[in-house]
């Protein structure tokens, strides 16, 4: 699959959440949940580096799993976010990482 495709599928997973939810999927709820989902990551990383109350570690894989999970959150909601927009993700990326634009 490339990114474009991939980009789709995650688009139409989320819209087919609000409306299975009833949950408007407009700009301000892709935007806050980002944040939301980024706040989890970070809190994911903290338990991996087992940088948390002992209550909250768990074993290495678990926290690796977790990791991979609220990373693909960030990065779906970054691809919600920008369809949202009307942003070509794919080439922002390609002009500020790849082949960098002044």
């Amino acid at each position: 699959m490339n990114f474009k495709e991939i980009q789709q599928k995650v688009i139409k997973t989320a819209l087919d959440y609000g409306e299975r939810h009833e949950v408007r999927i407009d700009k301000d709820f892709a935007v806050i949940k980002l944040f939301e989902e980024v706040g989890e990551f970070a809190q994911a990383i903290l338990i991996h580096n087992k940088k948390c109350r002992k209550s909250k570690l768990a074993p290495e894989d678990a926290s690796k799993k977790e990791l991979a999970k609220e990373l693909a959150d960030v990065v779906g909601l970054a691809m919600l976010n920008a369809h949202l927009l009307d942003i070509d993700l794919e080439d922002a990326i390609d002009k500020k990482w790849i082949n960098k634009e002044k």
